[in-house]
């Protein structure tokens, strides 16, 4: 049995601890001691999201919990870092410390920021310097892509590429540029749909589709608005108006949606709508 970390310890240093023991070939957890990296990873993924959620919902408390589950993720991979000799807990808040001080030059030196845009710009124009230099410690040319994580979930990566490629000039000025573009695309999906549906292309209408999806995104970004946000906050409006289909439907009739006809659930769902401005 292991020995729980003294209480008396900073909080951080007793999870580092906890971490440890749980990572420990001398009786450690069967199940922690087999995770790496990769198998850690969609963990990692859904904490973040999680966190995202419950500010998302105000619940502070619930906040508190899940910030402590993404810290445990943060954790388990420098622990799994040290284990390996890459890099430990301390490397790493190290790295991050010196890279916001280095990044905040307005705060820790002498520049002046007039606005959270102007930082922005400064933000963005610091992380080039960084890409410029370690393409000039490389061999092999670098694009203005690099660094856009293929981790990222589409929506986000989209954003970011699209951001990357405008920095360089490959964006367009004008948002009504941005909706010809949507009315091509929406064209080109209906035109893969046209004749026999047994002889579309599967695979060319998912082409099409995807691009119609990178175009509404970056109709998203040309108008300040985070394309993420913007569905999780559809998804969430969407769940509301349809459980208040069903609980209309069910107190009115007995009945549940597969026992209705598309007529009578739009009906009710035009009156879900008309709660969301009561």
């Amino acid at each position: 049995m292991k020995q729980i970390p003294s209480p008396n310890l900073p909080p951080i240093e007793r999870l580092r601890q906890v971490m440890a023991s749980l990572r420990d070939p001398d009786g450690g957890c069967p199940w922690d001691i087999e995770q790496s990296f990769e198998t850690i990873a969609p963990y990692t993924i859904e904490e973040a999201y999680e966190v995202a959620d419950a500010i998302t919902e105000g619940d502070m408390p619930h906040l508190e919990e899940e910030l402590g589950d993404l810290l445990l993720q943060v954790m388990y991979h420098t622990q799994i870092g040290q284990e390996a000799g890459h890099f430990d807990f301390d490397s790493v808040a190290h790295a991050i410390t010196e890279k916001m001080i280095r990044r905040h030059p307005h705060v820790f030196g002498p520049d002046n920021v007039a606005d959270a845009e102007t930082q922005t710009l400064n933000w963005e124009a610091q992380k080039a310097q960084e890409r410029a230099r370690k393409a000039a410690e490389s061999d092999v040319r670098q694009s203005a892509l690099d660094g856009v994580s293929s981790a990222f979930p589409a929506l986000m990566r989209a954003v970011k590429l699209q951001k990357r490629a405008g920095r360089v000039g490959f964006d367009w000025p004008e948002v009504d540029q941005v909706f010809h573009k949507l009315e091509e695309e929406i064209a080109e999906v209906r035109a893969e749909l046209k004749g026999d549906a047994k002889e579309r292309d599967p695979e060319r209408i998912e082409d099409e589709i995807g691009d119609l999806l990178f175009v509404c995104v970056n109709l998203a970004r040309k108008l300040d608005i985070d394309p993420e946000s913007a569905l999780r906050r559809c998804n969430r409006k969407f769940e509301t108006r349809f459980r208040a289909v069903e609980s209309m439907l069910e107190e009115e009739t007995g009945r549940f949606p597969e026992q209705a006809e598309l007529d009578e659930l739009e009906a009710l769902w035009q009156r879900a709508k008309r709660f969301d401005k009561t």
